[in-house]
């Protein structure tokens, strides 16, 4: 019988006692326990691990029922490592921060409160060893008797522990910036960041008492902003070549995971729809799609599904030109170079100031290669995260997509009356977002964004070569017995001209034998359009050809 597929189980021990499907990332915690003294901040996009890499190492160096969850590691690679001396020795503080999204600053420090409670009553017991006035900062946690020391309470948790084992704490904080991006998001930003700047702060600069401290997130910062005086702070982003085997899939476990559940002979498929990843020098496969996948056995956007991508929606709902247009040439696979320069607070990437950062170690662009010190060329990494862009653009940008999708099925079938009044209909009301402009790009870009989701049945062409010079857009069907489309676009300086501009674009078409690339390709039947652009009008002249 095939081991059971781990779907959304994050917490290793019943993963392990349940005999899920596991891919062994034990020798992460041999890496990460050599750092004694220091914190170590990793970044990575959601559903990569970070979650179970957390749990993992807390039942590994968890001192209570030690000898018991040493038996979780059984024909793991760490049981085999002289590491595994270090395994039940230290008092653990584990706390996570991934449902702290709340709309209100009050809301957000009443579930702090709450998950603090928890956390202290799991070590109510240490209440023996503590004197009277520790006792009374114990039990205003853990009773909530008082939040004076509410942004200390971590740090005093891992005091009363020291005292209680005579052993240094290991703390683990996961999705630290969870809380920080809703407050962002419900304006009280601010305040948050200085509330949790002191609740991580006090305890993972605290020499005393702090054997390793851990924590995972998803947005890059370094030491300015939230970990501004934390001196011991070593970050590790998919930038770095530290620990990059140890968050997603690489390519041999999922040749492995394939070949276990026998579809291996879908790998080459796998690979476009959900590889292309690159953490340091490693590229890695989403996991949470492999493993979604491995479950369904169909193709389709399984992590792109797995977050509201609040984020990501309002980047492209403000998005400029340049911006828009740098977007369309990732969509259709042309080079984007980019300055990283990881320099960005937290804020700062939140508000968009680094949209390419925030794209980036958010999951949705990867690096392709480095050119320089903070210079990078970045793309889209997969089908899966292509199809999200293609598909959902449009919706995010404007609200809907119904429009738009009859647009391009007017198109296709060849409806080019119909195809002219829906397009009129969408520039009159959207056609603001993209600041009319007299650069016929503008249009252009606007066109061939609406595109995107016909790659796997067509081939998209901008700006390519045909006959004796460059059309606007060919649009190529797979299948040879479909009809193609070559678009030419023109701008005009006046309502009275576009009728004109757009016969003038079909000429083009016609006298510079646009047309000869689809039909040496073997497209028998093709449309010739000629667009015309006045502000917020379109007027469009067609051929047969």
């Amino acid at each position: 019988m095939k081991k059971l597929l781990p779907d959304g189980i994050s917490d290793f021990k019943t993963l392990i006692e349940n005999n899920y499907y596991y891919v062994d990332k034990t020798p992460f915690i041999r890496e990460v326990g050599k750092n004694i003294g220091k914190s170590l901040l990793f970044t990575r996009p959601r559903r990569f691990g970070k979650t179970l890499n957390m749990s993992m190492l807390k039942y590994f160096f968890d001192v209570r029922d030690g000898e018991k969850n040493g038996k979780l590691f059984k024909g793991l690679e760490i049981e085999n490592s002289p590491y595994f001396e270090e395994q039940g020795k230290y008092p653990v503080i584990f706390i996570s921060m991934k449902d702290i999204k709340e709309m209100s600053f009050d809301k957000a420090i009443t579930e702090v409160k709450n998950l603090l409670k928890k956390i202290y009553n799991q070590f109510e017991f240490i209440r023996e060893k503590l004197n009277e006035g520790e006792l009374i900062e114990f039990d205003n946690i853990w009773l909530g008797k008082n939040d004076e020391n509410l942004k200390s309470s971590l740090l005093n948790l891992a005091t009363f522990l020291k005292k209680y084992y005579n052993q240094k704490v290991i703390v683990l904080i996961d999705e630290y910036d969870t809380p920080l991006i809703s407050a962002y998001r419900y304006g009280y930003y601010n305040e948050a960041k200085n509330f949790f700047s002191n609740l991580y702060g006090s305890v993972l600069k605290d020499n005393t008492s702090l054997q390793v401290g851990i924590i995972t997130g998803i947005v890059r910062v370094i030491k300015a902003g939230i970990f501004s005086d934390l001196n011991n702070l070593s970050e590790h982003s998919i930038l770095n070549k530290e620990y990059d085997e140890y968050f997603g899939f690489l390519e041999k476990e999922v040749k492995n995971a394939l070949k276990y559940y026998e579809v291996d002979s879908k790998l080459d498929e796998v690979h476009s729809w959900y590889n292309g990843y690159r953490f340091g020098d490693t590229k890695v496969y989403n996991p949470w799609s492999i493993l979604k996948f491995l479950s369904e056995k169909e193709f389709k956007g399984y992590w792109i599904d797995t977050s509201e991508n609040y984020l990501i929606k309002a980047i492209l709902k403000g998005a400029n030109k340049k911006t828009f247009e740098k977007l369309n040439n990732l969509l259709f696979g042309k080079e984007v170079k980019e300055e990283i320069t990881g320099k960005s607070t937290l804020q700062e990437v939140l508000e968009a100031h680094d949209l390419w950062e925030l794209l980036l170690f958010s999951g949705y662009l990867t690096i392709d290669k480095k050119i320089d010190k903070n210079m990078y060329i970045i793309k889209i990494p997969n089908k899966e995260v292509k199809e999200f862009f293609g598909d959902s653009f449009i919706e995010i940008s404007f609200g809907t997509n119904l429009t738009f999708k009859n647009l391009i099925e007017n198109l296709l079938d060849n409806e080019i009356e119909e195809f002219e009044e829906n397009l009129q209909e969408i520039l009159l009301k959207y056609m603001s977002f993209y600041d009319v402009s007299s650069i016929e790009k503008v249009y252009h870009s606007f066109i061939l964004g609406l595109m995107i989701h016909l790659e796997g049945k067509y081939y998209i062409k901008s700006n390519g070569e045909g006959g004796l010079g460059r059309y606007d857009i060919a649009i190529e069907p797979l299948n040879k017995n479909l009809r193609g489309f070559i678009l030419e676009f023109k701008v005009t300086d006046s309502e009275e001209n576009l009728e004109k501009k757009a016969e003038e674009a079909l000429e083009q078409i016609k006298d510079k034998k646009y047309y000869i690339s689809l039909q040496d390709r073997g497209i028998k039947d093709i449309t010739f359009v000629g667009m015309a652009f006045y502000k917020k009008l379109v007027n469009i002249k067609s051929l047969e050809y």
